[in-house]
């Protein structure tokens, strides 16, 4: 995999000619900004930006001013990238009122290399696909455990109207021990991309160091594999990170969430 080339082919795909995330948002380009808007409970944000330092402050401004202006939208963020210019347009959005949030990896690996991976599940360990309320509510209940409760919630509402709405466009994925889920996962594909992504991955604590996040990750990429995607990417945190380099992904930038409270 060349680097470069692969980062720029993900800046093309994904942030340039993003398409919406979820069958309830849509992407819009206002002058040199790429963001998504939608209902309060998706995600809403600026996913790539050409500015310099003349053009900066003024579309960050405009930014503000235009979600501010969506009634039920509460926040939004802009993903900044290690790559992005102005050098300093994170300093520029915290001056705006941005706040800053933990950086993590964008982490690209050949999604071949990966299905390749012998990762077994722990004995008494099955994966169960998520197709309804009952699986979203499983997943939600994961990410409490495993991150902070509170963040299932959303996960659990996103979730469960791209279910009933697109199930094409997403494989989700809750581990069982048992009648305990213990780590819960998902795959979407970006159709017209050479891009599937590898979101959540959650493993709740006690269950952490057993191969489950591994074994998560390897057949996802078969999966991807299967729908003919050729790359993998991950927004890492630095508990994945290591895991996912060892496996054979590839740190190509770093990316820090800026969000704007509106309200």
């Amino acid at each position: 995999m060349d680097d470069d080339l692969t980062l720029a082919l993900f800046d093309r795909q994904m942030r340039r000619e993003a398409r919406p995330d979820h069958v309830l948002t849509r992407v819009e380009r206002v002058g040199d900004v790429v963001r998504q808007v939608g209902p309060g409970e998706m995600w809403n944000g600026v996913l790539w930006s050409g500015l310099d330092e003349g053009s900066a402050d003024a579309a960050i401004a405009r930014q503000v001013a235009e979600y501010r202006a969506l009634p039920d939208v509460e926040s939004f963020e802009w993903k900044l990238y290690s790559h992005d210019h102005p050098r300093d347009l994170g300093a520029r959005l915290v001056e705006a009122g941005f706040e800053a949030g933990g950086p993590e990896a964008l982490m690209v690996a050949e999604a071949e290399a990966i299905a390749s991976i012998e990762a077994p599940l722990p004995e008494g360990v099955e994966l169960v696909p998520v197709t309804d309320a009952d699986g979203a509510e499983l997943v939600g209940a994961v990410h409490d455990r495993a991150f902070s409760v509170g963040t299932g919630a959303r996960i659990r509402t996103r979730l469960l109207a791209q279910l009933e709405a697109a199930p094409e466009s997403v494989l989700a994925l809750v581990a069982m021990a048992g009648e305990q889920p213990v780590c819960a996962a998902r795959l979407d594909f970006n159709e017209g991309t050479h891009f599937a992504g590898l979101w959540g991955g959650g493993t709740v604590a006690e269950w952490r160091g057993r191969g489950i996040y591994r074994a998560l990750v390897a057949h996802r990429a078969r999966v991807a594999v299967d729908r003919g995607y050729r790359y993998l990417f991950v927004d890492a945190s630095d508990q994945s990170r290591p895991i996912l380099a060892r496996l054979g992904f590839t740190r190509l930038a770093t990316t820090t969430p800026y969000e704007y409270r509106l309200r």
